[in-house]
């Protein structure tokens, strides 16, 4: 597997575990990725979720999910954000069954379906493959999950490892963009 790049992650993110993976945290400073490998992105997404009005995001933090967005066009892979995250529409990334002019398309998946104790519907913006290209999905439909909002701060924000491992594998199949837009 070639060496891939998780950034914007946890300080005690699961993605440190993994071989081949290159890991930038708040003390990395993932805004200043300098590297060329695909990416999975993690932006911090409560400048952009529902509950957006509410939340108290740090100088800059909102302008993270740019930086990403650039990242994922750039040098191909992953950006993941919530289901209701208004980034998308934001910057006029493609509906599910579309494309936009860096080739970049959205997938749903749900974080239970890798282990996520919550339904955590997720949507994830890939740039350089083909959907025939990605790794085999674990759908599962027998999940009995815990409701997102009595879980703590902590454990809501972490990625299981088996979803870790698919976006990593996902990025790992995803070829150098070489362009940007942001």
């Amino acid at each position: 597997m070639n060496t891939v790049a998780a950034l914007f992650v946890r300080s005690d993110s699961v993605y440190k575990s993994l071989p081949g993976v290159d890991c930038w945290d708040s003390t990395r400073d993932a805004s200043q990725y300098d590297r060329s490998f695909p990416v999975v992105c993690h932006p911090p997404c409560r400048s952009w979720g529902r509950l957006r009005q509410f939340s108290k995001p740090r100088p800059g933090e909102k302008e993270l999910a740019l930086k990403a967005l650039s990242f994922v066009r750039a040098f191909g892979g992953v950006l993941e954000h919530p289901k209701g995250s208004t980034l998308f529409k934001t910057f006029g990334i493609p509906r599910p069954g579309e494309r936009d002019m860096f080739g970049g398309f959205i997938l749903g998946v749900d974080q239970s379906w890798f282990g996520h104790r919550a339904r955590k519907a997720s949507l994830l913006y890939i740039c350089g493959c083909q959907p025939r290209s990605l790794p085999p999905i674990p759908l599962r439909f027998d999940v009995i999950a815990t409701d997102v909002e009595h879980m703590g701060k902590a454990e809501r924000e972490k990625t299981p490892l088996p979803f870790a491992k698919w976006l990593v594998d996902l990025a790992s199949r995803c070829q150098r963009m070489g362009r940007t837009a942001c």
